[in-house]
């Protein structure tokens, strides 16, 4: 049972990967968190990327798809969740020759459907622990000390892609670049639209009746 979660930033598809990780032992791969690992040991491409990133703009296709080759290379038989992959139309041509060549296949597309308001609200008002990487909302989630993580004790801050500017880019680059990948997969019939409005627990009861069935 292999996976696409598709939407726009905020939608929640890291929250859905973590439960869907838990309940049906799947192997969660996020090309954020991937990305995230490579600035923080301040590798050449995590430089790259970061540049990128804190200016909302997408990260090149060539070096999206080598990561995400090699890690479904090295899977032994898991089965996957795809985060925040593909996000373009010639990544997700790729991404068939790459399923193609390593004998996979995704079974479905989950798109999550989320006003654009309610994004703003929830990216903006993120919060992210830099030591261990916990995340927190100044309204959903906050921490119990302003500032420092209930975790590890670390500062807590806003990421630089969460400002309100970068925001808003953010959403705007999806309409235009990812939006038609939607499109793709609904062509091919494997798309199929998950309410992502509500509590948590909610929404993950809406995906695994459409991965059940």
């Amino acid at each position: 049972m292999n996976l696409i979660l598709f939407g726009s930033p905020g939608v929640g598809k890291g929250t859905q990967s973590t439960l869907l990780v838990e309940n049906f032992d799947m192997r969660h791969i996020s090309t954020g968190d991937l990305f995230r690992k490579h600035i923080k040991d301040e590798t050449l491409l995590g430089q790259k990327a970061k540049t990128l990133m804190d200016k909302g703009d997408l990260v090149p296709d060539e070096i999206v798809i080598g990561m995400v080759d090699d890690v479904l290379k090295n899977l032994n038989g898991q089965s996957f969740i795809l985060d925040g992959f593909p996000r373009t139309v010639p990544q997700a041509e790729s991404l068939g020759g790459i399923l193609k060549k390593h004998g996979l296949e995704v079974k479905k597309v989950i798109s999550f459907q989320v006003p654009e308001e309610e994004l703003i609200v929830r990216l903006t008002g993120r919060r992210v622990c830099g030591g261990c990487g916990a995340v927190y909302h100044i309204q959903a989630k906050p921490t119990k000390v302003d500032g420092v993580c209930d975790v590890c004790g670390n500062d807590v801050s806003q990421r630089k892609d969460d400002s309100m500017d970068v925001v808003k880019k953010r959403l705007e680059v999806y309409e235009t670049s990812t939006q038609p990948v939607k499109e793709f997969y609904e062509e091919l019939g494997q798309l199929i639209e998950v309410d992502g409005t509500g509590k948590t627990r909610e929404v993950f009861e809406r995906v695994q009746k459409h991965i059940k069935s």
